[in-house]
């Protein structure tokens, strides 16, 4: 479905056309119930969450000033009620799905996994990514999975833009030293499972 740019709906929304925020929803459910899932990690939570998203943000639309995007906007209302029910809930951490990973710049973090296949260097990244914490995993997922500039997750995450930089950078340092570990580990055990083929008699 080929959408309008995000102010056509507002405008005509605002003008009395509730009916075309149908689009605004169809256009960005997807992310919404990402960046929901990915926090709550759990499927129905994220649903319910969503559905209550785009409610408030349909119900405060008349607050949108059109000085950032649409999107932004809204993935900063996803994000406050989605980390405000995780407080709650006492969630440290949240899975990333398949899709997400592919998104990664496999280069930016460590070189060293070219020489896996790209499947292991999927799973390799998966597992070192699960070890971040929601806020430091959410920020990376705004930068790699939806493009947002530094200003942009400042917005969402409300986090200076200085902060959004050092924070890149750091995750991005742990990243590697966790993937380093991740395939030391992998390295080790293969050894292992060779030697005891070989060991073993026939």
């Amino acid at each position: 479905m080929k959408f309008r740019k995000d102010n056509y709906y507002i405008d005509k929304i605002l003008n009395g056309d509730t009916n075309v925020y149908a689009s605004l929803i169809n256009k960005y459910k997807d992310f919404v119930f990402t960046i929901a899932v990915k926090i709550l990690k759990n499927r129905e939570d994220a649903e319910e969450l969503a559905q209550d998203v785009f409610i408030k943000a349909f119900e405060a639309l008349n607050t949108f000033k059109k000085e950032s995007k649409y999107s932004t906007w809204l993935y900063k209302i996803a994000f406050n009620m989605a980390v405000s029910k995780t407080r709650k809930k006492k969630l440290e951490t949240y899975n990333l799905e398949p899709e997400i990973i592919e998104n990664f710049s496999i280069d930016e973090i460590v070189p060293d996994l070219q020489e896996l296949s790209d499947e292991e260097q999927k799973n390799c990244i998966e597992k070192a990514l699960k070890t971040l914490p929601y806020e430091e995993n959410i920020i990376i997922t705004f930068f790699y999975y939806d493009d947002k500039s530094i200003e942009e997750i400042s917005e969402i995450t409300n986090l200076s833009a200085s902060n959004v930089k050092v924070k890149l950078h750091r995750i991005r340092k742990k990243l590697y030293s966790t993937i380093q570990k991740i395939m030391i580990k992998k390295y080790d055990n293969d050894v292992v499972f060779e030697n005891a083929i070989l060991q073993r008699p026939v």
